[in-house]
């Protein structure tokens, strides 16, 4: 998504060019590796960029990129988020060591470790790992058996269901800090209630991410995800409809809103009840204007965002310049613009654009009715997610304003 019109500047933007640069990173120390082979992957097919070679981020290059991500940050707070593939691949070591140099370079500044894992490898001796030095695990589990396993397997074929689930409870009995990341597929539509209460009984902190995809065909190995812009791309069988989704979504609200509110946590709940209390949503997809989260690969490349990880939108190199550069860059900072800028007027002018600000780049593949570019393929679901939690998200934010808590919508709702 690269937009030819003209960037406008926000105050928001000026503001930010005058500041000090605060950024995130999403570091791939493997690279697209895994063990699992999930259908609808985004990531799998990465290796192909580098020759099919993902080899273990160097200690040279993992102390590079801490010192270069803790000394160029201007926040107070920074945030490793240790992503793949499948991070725990590269080893326990790895992470011990990486947790030693986070020590050596920090200075005054308060470091945070998240990673996203499928839960396969997760141990005692992980779980020790984790719960000592307060890592937030996130834990990709789609839901009841049928939907999990159908597009959640090893590289083998074999189903991983039972193995992420222990997983889960292995954590929480040791006391580890982990959320539970699900996707909303083909085969999760029309079961969204039934997905959040199996969920809730494993955890209370969710997110529930829309797989839509688009794929080409290539006999005898798996469809490589491409841009639906592609002359052969054909949409992938496992994606959901935008109707599906904001019925999945709808349906996961109306079980929340009954018992669950300020106990279990949504993401997408969270991030829509901060636009409407006007305050950031603390999700980029639902932010006006995106780019501050960089991806460092495994050899040091520097990308844009984890879902534009393609060769135009390479930065550069840690070894070459630094993160701060590359994040401070013009054309990072107009990749971060054109969210807003790309948008079509019809966008703009719909009545939900403060919730939903166009969500994610990586969606707009669909046309304004005048023709336009860049509309959000989702748009339908996220327009039905909007209308139907419209009363009670004002109820909430009437609540929050009167300095009550939101949890009181329950209460409130009962009475009637």
């Amino acid at each position: 998504m690269k937009s030819n019109k003209r960037n406008n500047y926000s105050l928001t933007d000026v503001a930010k060019m005058r500041r000090r640069p605060t950024f995130a990173t999403m570091v791939k120390p493997i690279g697209s590796a895994c063990n699992l082979d999930c259908n609808y992957c985004y990531y799998r097919d990465k290796s192909e960029i580098y020759s099919g070679k993902m080899p273990r981020m160097s200690e040279q290059l993992l102390e590079e990129y801490i010192k270069q991500y803790i000394q160029g940050a201007g926040q107070q707070q920074i945030t490793f988020c240790w992503h793949g593939g499948e991070p725990l691949l590269a080893g326990l070591p790895f992470y011990r060591k990486a947790v030693e140099l986070q020590q050596k370079y920090c200075g005054d500044k308060i470091i945070e470790n998240t990673l996203q894992t499928n839960g396969v490898l997760v141990n005692n001796e992980w779980c020790s790992f984790f719960r000592d030095n307060n890592f937030l695990i996130g834990l990709s589990l789609d839901g009841p058996q049928d939907i999990h396993d159908a597009f959640r397997r090893d590289c083998g074929g074999a189903p991983t269901f039972e193995r992420v689930v222990k997983a889960a409870e292995l954590m929480a009995s040791t006391g580890v800090e982990y959320n539970l990341l699900a996707t909303v597929n083909k085969r999760s539509e029309g079961r969204g209630a039934e997905v959040y209460r199996f969920l809730g009984r494993l955890g209370n902190y969710m997110q529930f991410l829309p797989v839509l995809e688009y794929v080409r065909l290539r006999e005898g190995r798996r469809p490589l995800i491409v841009s639906p812009d592609e002359e052969d791309a054909v949409e992938a069988p496992w994606s959901v409809s935008a109707e599906g989704y904001g019925r999945f979504m709808c349906d996961v609200f109306d079980e929340w809103i009954k018992n669950d509110v300020g106990y279990r946590f949504v993401q997408l709940f969270d991030a829509t009840l901060a636009n409407w209390c006007g305050v950031q949503p603390g999700v980029c997809s639902f932010c006006e204007t995106c780019g501050d989260g960089l991806v460092v690969e495994h050899n040091g490349d520097v990308y844009s965002c984890d879902h534009f990880v393609y060769p135009e939108y390479r930065l550069g190199n840690i070894m070459e310049k630094s993160v701060q550069q590359m994040y401070a860059s013009n054309e990072q900072q107009a990749f971060g613009r054109d969210k807003r800028e790309a948008l079509p007027l019809e966008c703009k002018r719909c009545s939900y654009y403060f919730l939903c600000r166009g969500e994610c780049p990586k969606h707009r593949f669909d046309y304004a009715k005048n023709g336009e570019p860049y509309k959000n393929v989702l748009c339908e679901g996220y327009k039905m997610f909007f209308r139907h939690t419209d009363p009670l998200m004002r109820k909430m934010r009437t609540l929050i304003e009167r300095g009550e808590p939101a949890s009181k919508i329950m209460q409130l709702n009962n009475k009637l």
